[in-house]
């Protein structure tokens, strides 16, 4: 992977629920820490702390107990938050056992806590710890709830201010294949009180933040026919037809491939379960090689410089 002259923040969004927004962004975070990298990962889905599931760990699923997480933290009411090195931690015996080193940290949000506003304590704390993950890792994923969310408040207030303003961000917008989820994906960054919107109120400056927005189409399928599917034949003619007027639709609402980081692929392991895709996982039949592939090229194209060069 191309390397970076300095660390990231990334801030992973949706409009909606249901987007593979934080399935997809842990699979990314464990991509990277496998290629070497010290990774953090942040659960600021503070209405549903479940960051602790997708890494399997039993202990903390909804939050971490006795109020040491994210929420207690943020709010002032401790001076350190709880954080889990998830290879030492995880109940996963394939992850736990897994030969290749790897450093990724997770910082969960506290069980049965909810969404609090964004006010200047918990801006200032805010500012505090990313400062501290910038400093400690390669890459700091904030996994941030859907919607225009008061965790969205809080890092565009956060970003701005001086000591994260000349910090490297960059924002994840996640989306389903579909029209609703295109239409969402474009009101929540440029819609009234969006991303950009919002991050001028913020003090960011409008053309510096879209530079940083790159949108991941998940769970896309594919309209490649089978050579057993001869009897389905009308079908994947109008799924292609299909195709393409999401493609016209996605141009026309500021999400064609120039600012697309990436694709996902249909994947029937994160139908039913949502899980980090091992490549033991592959071998052994289970996940589809291209769904490993995708995470990957996210990984590479996340920390290639070239891709977030200036468009507008």
């Amino acid at each position: 992977m191309n390397r970076l002259s300095e660390r990231i923040l990334v801030f992973s969004t949706s409009d909606k629920g249901g987007t593979g927004r934080s399935v997809t962004s842990c699979n990314i975070a464990y991509r990277l820490s496998v290629d070497g990298k010290s990774v953090a990962y942040l659960d600021f889905d503070f209405g549903s702390p479940t960051s602790g599931a997708l890494f399997e760990i039993e202990k903390m699923d909804r939050g971490v107990s006795g109020k040491q997480g994210l929420h207690e933290y943020l709010n002032g009411r401790i001076t350190i938050p709880a954080r889990c090195d998830i290879r030492s931690e995880t109940n996963r015996k394939d992850l736990h056992a897994l030969r290749h080193p790897y450093q990724l940290t997770l910082f969960p949000g506290d069980r049965g806590g909810g969404e609090f506003p964004a006010s200047a304590q918990v801006v200032k704390q805010c500012v505090e710890l990313l400062m501290i993950c910038q400093q400690e890792f390669d890459v700091t994923f904030v996994d941030l709830s859907a919607g225009r969310s008061a965790a969205l408040e809080i890092v565009l207030r956060a970003t701005a201010a001086e000591p994260l303003r000349e910090v490297a961000a960059r924002w994840l917008v996640f989306h389903r294949w579909t029209r609703q989820h295109i239409l969402a994906a474009n009101g929540l960054v440029h819609g009234p009180n969006g991303l950009l919107e919002a991050g001028q109120k913020c003090g960011h400056d409008v053309g510096d933040l879209l530079e940083s927005v790159r949108y991941i189409r998940t769970a896309v399928p594919s309209t490649n026919e089978g050579s057993g599917d001869k009897d389905r034949g009308p079908q994947w003619a109008w799924l292609r037809k299909q195709n393409e007027a999401l493609e016209q639709l996605a141009l026309a609402n500021q999400l064609g491939s120039s600012v697309t980081l990436g694709t996902t692929p249909m994947e029937p392991v994160l139908q039913w379960r949502e899980q980090l895709i091992l490549d033991a996982d592959v071998d052994a039949k289970i996940a589809n090689e291209e769904t490993v592939n995708a995470f990957t090229e996210l990984a590479v194209e996340l920390m290639d410089d070239a891709t977030w060069e200036r468009l507008f």
